[in-house]
């Protein structure tokens, strides 16, 4: 017996240890969401839902990945593009007149993305009778991925339990009532598009409709903003959703107004859809999908598994990508307590008021890799501005996928954070746009090779946006898409050595974005290879005349840009050891690019020519492309230009929208300031919306911790957790970089499983800022230069540690597979 109570109390101490543990990744809240930024996110990838939590009425925003207006893309839009092109070179060259080349850059654009759009709306009406409800709380698991809202009307505990799941591609809905025969509620289903609702069986519905041909983007002012018929006889993706009651103890009859359950203990519910793109060169309607026979497939597998099958194999599936990561920060007794019983905004709330609460960081933290596990699955589409979730037929800059940042700072903690396979949709868009963009780069510049500009949607757009005219050259014009893209590629080969992906779809690409700029680059009258036209997203600027500018030569942001993409297609070339010739000219080019330039402020110059910004804290720091995503600009290898960085970032200013404020995470990371980065921290994490979504209530993070631009966009989620894992980790010039710029706010703590490139996965103890532990798991082998704040051995194996200009550097060779232990010295 006391063998058997003492495994039981074994047992009890071990879950509560546990639940312990899943507490610090939930997000909960004792009231219903009342506005979209306060409800939770769930996702699988193609399948969105925003679940709010009400009581009488739950409401269940829905997205499916590929719902988009528009068909593909129309060829020659704009003829006269490359005659307007030699214009504006002449402009700038001969006559230094950057307002007339502005000019001449409008004339060469094409028109806008199309828009990613919401499917609809499930709500669950449910009739208690008299009585208010008590005890209520809505919470999201993110270990679990779960969504489950409970709360107690007159003694009866009713309860509410939501996944998205990946294996079987349904949104399934447990709900449950403490008292027999207590639930009575029903379902229905509507959309801001055009739909039909069908009750197809006395358990099942169905919503139809279609997406519209073509929505202006919601910044545009038009008469008739959204077009459901094409004049060309493509019209819009046609879509279908399903929802059916897979289990009830009550009774269940569909009608016109929806799904009815009466007198049920508990009911089940899978909801499903689908649309009928089937890619971005094809008409939806004659070459689509077959959107119907999809959904009765993903509904017929689903019905042969019941909640708890489906259920594991979905919680099964998700962690093993998300368990990949383990991240705790120490903290003291006292101050868990104090938050212990507080909502995630509550804890908001304090922590904007300065308060310390690291368990609130590394929920965020996490809850970025589940966003990006919920909105990027392999197969599908890459996240866009709001990953997989919108609810508006014009959503804020079309919810498309904005390459100019937004769309790449999505991605930038995939490889490093574990989750390459996310990264994945990504890397097969880029695929297609390179196939597309070589298009635009023949009709709009007699190039070769593949141009992307400011915009791209879901049919692989890759012209310059602004319907002929009417955008603005300083976003519109922007063609250095296919070089900043084709990092992305070279990242993945770095982080997997995966060779059979470098050599048959990174270096294709990657070689054709370098025969893009290659033709794109002329030279200036020093003989130096620049960009003309250019432009510093979003930037503009007050020449030496006083007169504002947006359109010159060479921005800082373009030259990094094409140096990051000329040295990794260089490498790439090496690596595989092929196209001698062709990387022999990039080397040769590579050296006639206009360089880097300090200005009299001490920073690095944004312009060719040493100009004021007309905004000189703008969102955008494009300058420091070169410190961060690229490569050109270190601490450790270019001191002089790392402390131009610093002015730069010092002039900008700490303020900024949520993206931006994640991008400065990033750069102060990278310059080793973790103090300065962790400042930004707080700033990204401190709580905003409480004033609508105008830019003057300023960047930060809504309450349910979703990154407020404002609006809400998703990147600055995703480069929160880069710049986080950066303070921790980096793996740059060959080495890998164990605690770079831990902040003062971090003394003790612990990550687990991080990537480092060479295919390095990487475990961190530390305590007092001090190294106290590490591990490194060589997935391929290889040499390995570690680069530490103290000296270490590994244990096996003889080494030393050399004293470097920034910290102690060790060398050694690593086994495929195997695992090396790293302690410091003393």
């Amino acid at each position: 017996m006391y063998a058997k109570h003492a495994v039981i109390l074994f047992f009890i101490l071990f879950l509560s240890q546990y639940l312990n543990a899943q507490g610090e990744l939930n997000l909960w809240y004792k009231k219903p969401a009342t506005t979209w930024t306060e409800a939770l996110p769930l996702g699988n990838g193609r399948l969105g839902a925003m679940i709010f939590g009400g009581v009488e009425e739950e409401l269940i925003q829905l997205n499916e990945e590929t719902l988009w207006s528009g068909g593909p893309v129309k060829e020659n839009v704009n003829p006269g593009a490359y005659e307007n092109l030699q214009l504006a070179r002449k402009a700038l060259f001969e006559e230094e007149d950057y307002t007339k080349a502005n000019a001449y850059a409008k004339k060469m654009q094409g028109y806008y993305s199309e828009s990613y759009l919401p499917l609809g709306d499930l709500k669950i009406k449910q009739d208690f009778g008299d009585g208010q409800p008590s005890s209520y709380k809505r919470s999201l698991d993110i270990k679990r991925a779960l969504a489950t809202t409970s709360f107690k009307i007159n003694g009866i505990t009713y309860t509410r339990e939501i996944f998205v799941s990946a294996p079987d591609q349904v949104i399934a809905i447990k709900l449950t009532a403490s008292k027999p025969k207590a639930l009575n509620l029903v379902l229905q289903t509507s959309s801001p598009l055009p739909f039909k609702n069908l009750h197809l069986t006395s358990d099942m519905i169905a919503m139809r409709g279609k997406a519209p041909a073509h929505v202006e983007p919601n910044y545009v002012q038009a008469d008739n903003p959204i077009i459901f018929e094409d004049s060309t006889g493509c019209d819009g993706i046609r879509y279908d959703l399903r929802l059916k009651v897979h289990k009830s103890d009550g009774t269940v009859f569909a009608d016109q107004d929806g799904l009815h359950i009466q007198n049920a203990s508990e009911t089940i519910v899978y909801l499903t859809a689908g649309t009928s793109f089937n890619g971005y060169d094809k008409c939806p309607e004659s070459e689509g999908k077959d959107e119907q026979a999809l959904v009765e497939g993903y509904l017929a597998k689903a019905e042969k598994q019941n909640w708890k099958t489906l259920l594991k194999r979905h919680i099964t599936d998700y962690q093993q990508f998300f368990n990949r990561v383990d991240f705790t920060l120490d903290e003291a007794e006292n101050i868990k307590k104090d938050y212990q019983n507080k909502s995630t905004l509550e804890r908001l709330i304090a922590y904007a008021k300065g308060n310390i609460d690291l368990g609130l960081e590394t929920l965020y933290y996490q809850y970025g890799r589940y966003l990006l596990i919920s909105s990027s699955r392999p197969g599908g589409t890459p996240a866009n501005l709001q990953g997989i979730w919108n609810k508006e037929v014009r959503p804020p800059w079309s919810s498309n996928f904005t390459t100019n940042i937004n769309a790449q700072m999505n991605y930038w903690p995939a490889e490093m954070t574990n989750l390459s396979e996310m990264h994945l949709p990504f890397l097969d868009f880029i695929e297609d746009l390179s196939v597309a963009g070589e298009v635009t780069a023949k009709q709009f510049y007699h190039a070769k090779g593949w141009a992307v500009h400011h915009n791209s949607d879901i049919w692989a757009l890759t012209n310059p946006v602004g319907n002929l005219g009417d955008g603005d050259p300083m976003w519109a014009n922007w063609p250095m898409g296919s070089p900043w893209l084709s990092q992305h590629l070279w990242w993945h080969y770095q982080y997997t050595q995966d060779r059979g992906f470098l050599k048959n779809t990174a270096y294709p690409i990657m070689k054709g974005a370098a025969a893009f700029c290659l033709d794109w680059l002329v030279e200036n009258d020093q003989g130096q290879l620049v960009t003309a036209p250019s432009g510093s997203p979003e930037n503009a600027f007050i020449d030496e005349y006083d007169k504002r500018g947006t359109i010159s030569i060479a921005s800082t942001m373009d030259m990094s840009i094409i140096w990051d993409l000329f040295t990794n297609t260089i490498e790439a070339s090496e690596a595989l050891n092929i196209d001698a010739d062709f990387r022999e000219n990039l080397e040769k080019q590579l050296t006639k690019l206009f360089p880097l330039q300090i200005g009299k402020k001490g920073d690095i110059q944004e312009w060719y020519k040493d100009w004021e910004a007309e905004d000189p804290h703008h969102r955008h720091v494009s300058q420091l492309f070169g410190l961060f995503p690229g490569r050109q600009i270190s601490p450790i290898s270019t001191p002089k230009l790392a402390e131009a960085a610093r002015k730069t970032l010092e002039l900008r200013g700490d303020g900024g929208t949520g993206w931006s404020l994640a991008w400065k995470i990033n750069f102060w990371a990278r310059l080793q300031d973790g103090d300065h980065a962790y400042k930004m921290l707080r700033n990204l994490l401190h709580l905003t919306g409480q004033k609508g979504t105008d830019y003057a209530d300023g960047g930060g993070t809504y309450a349910n911790l979703f990154d407020a631009h404002p609006p809400f966009q998703i990147d600055g989620n995703f480069g929160g957790v880069s710049g986080m894992t950066q303070l921790l980790l980096q793996s740059y010039g060959g080495e890998i970089q164990l605690l770079p710029a831990l902040p003062m706010a971090w003394p003790s703590g612990q990550i687990k499983g991080l990537k480092a490139r060479g295919n390095f996965e990487v475990n961190v103890n530390w305590e007092a800022g001090k190294l106290t532990g590490a591990s490194l798991k060589s997935v391929m082998g290889g040499a390995v230069k570690l680069r530490t704040g103290q000296p270490i051995k590994i244990l096996g194996i003889a080494t030393k540690s050399i004293k470097a200009e920034i910290g102690f550097t060790t060398d050694f060779s690593t086994e495929a597979g195997k695992k090396y232990q790293i302690r410091p010295e003393n």
